[in-house]
């Protein structure tokens, strides 16, 4: 018998969690169980959470709880097969995916390769694919022991950039001079720009005069300039606005003062953040804010390039930037360990009241 526990959140509070433990007897045809060995826990874990009924989203749907008031946060990470009936697989074998906050989870594995498999559980059949399946961490080129921690943080928003660059550039920066990010000090942000380097035009970040230092620090604005210095830009230069922060008001503050020289305006906040481009942005001036979706330029470059070639290239980019990340001489992020899944309700609790430094990268470990 396997006890498994696993951190439960109110979906009415979600600073708000329980530890729950159930007893797995034994597994059936079908079925592997996996131990959960270490998550990574952002700001966008958080949104999962927030938006976890959404009809397109759904993400309370991929772990039920059993319990209409209580979900699973969903993370990303590692875990490592403990027991298994499906041919193909063997105990040891380790995995990166999206798991519940928990010390395991049981799967039924169909198209099992050597890449990894999909859960077939029949739940999950009608959710996103993308979030079912399972990578092998031995046939991923990608993959770097010394680096676990900062692929479960980075690869899931970093794919978001690489792809979202790779679109900018890719029309032309809509012929505008000047890129103008908003949420400059989030790692999609970031990433985004480490990809847009060098490529002929000015970049601009707009942060919060106290994440200031952090953004300046990290060198891959041209420009940092604080949401009240928004106006100190020169307004005749052709920009292009590339929304990451989903706040109206500075929409309607950018549009009035690039009046007729804002070339697009790019929401680039995650899919949950399109019901909240207002009907204030009717009213707006210029070109209408236009919502960004990473599959659809995935889907392009399928088409141009070929799956393994994009496949490469994000490898590529994704290392490159891991490396980046975690230069010890002038760091982008600090890792912070937390032990223990008892140690996860503080955490969670801190990441929904947005007490947490952008430089911070936090990691639950369950071994």
């Amino acid at each position: 018998m396997t006890q498994i526990k696993s951190l439960q959140t109110d979906k009415r509070d979600l600073a708000r969690t329980r530890i729950v433990t159930q007893t797995l007897t034994e597994l059936q045809p079908g079925q592997a169980l996996l131990k959960i060995s270490r998550l990574a826990l952002t700001t966008n874990n958080i949104t999962y959470a927030a938006f976890g009924d959404t009809p397109h989203l759904r993400y309370w749907d991929f772990f039920p709880t059993g319990d209409a008031g209580w979900g699973h946060m969903p993370a990303w990470g590692f875990a490592e097969i403990v027991e298994t009936t499906v041919e193909g697989l063997e105990k040891g074998e380790r995995f990166y995916g999206y798991w519940p906050i928990a010390t395991h989870l049981v799967v039924e594995p169909v198209r099992v390769t050597e890449r990894g498999f999909y859960d077939g559980t029949a739940h999950r059949l009608e959710l996103t694919s993308a979030y079912n399946q399972y990578q092998r961490n031995r046939t991923d080129a990608a993959y770097r022991p010394e680096n676990e921690d900062y692929q479960m943080l980075l690869r899931p928003l970093f794919i978001t950039s690489f792809m979202l660059a790779d679109y900018l550039e890719d029309n032309r920066f809509f012929d505008a001079k000047r890129i103008v990010v908003s949420s400059a000090s989030s790692k999609t942000a970031f990433g985004t720009l480490f990809c847009l380097q060098d490529k002929g035009v000015e970049l601009v970040g707009l942060t919060s005069e106290s994440n200031r230092g952090y953004v300046e620090g990290l060198g891959c604005y041209e420009r940092t300039v604080s949401y009240d210095e928004l106006e100190s830009l020169d307004p005749s230069v052709p920009t292009l606005y590339v929304d990451f922060s989903g706040n109206a008001e500075l929409r309607q503050r950018i549009h009035r003062h690039f009046d007729g020289t804002l070339m697009h305006d790019c929401y680039a906040g995650s899919a949950h953040s399109q019901d909240h481009i207002s009907q204030q942005d009717l009213a707006l001036s210029g070109p209408q804010p236009q919502a960004y979706f990473a599959p659809n330029q995935i889907r392009k470059r399928n088409a141009d390039w070929g799956p393994g070639e994009v496949t490469r290239r994000f490898n590529v980019a994704q290392l490159s930037f891991i490396d980046r990340v975690r230069n010890p001489a002038s760091p982008w992020l600090q890792l912070q360990s937390h032990q223990g899944l008892e140690s996860g309700p503080a955490l969670v609790e801190t990441l929904v009241n947005g007490r947490i430094n952008p430089s911070d990268g936090h990691v639950l470990i369950l071994d």
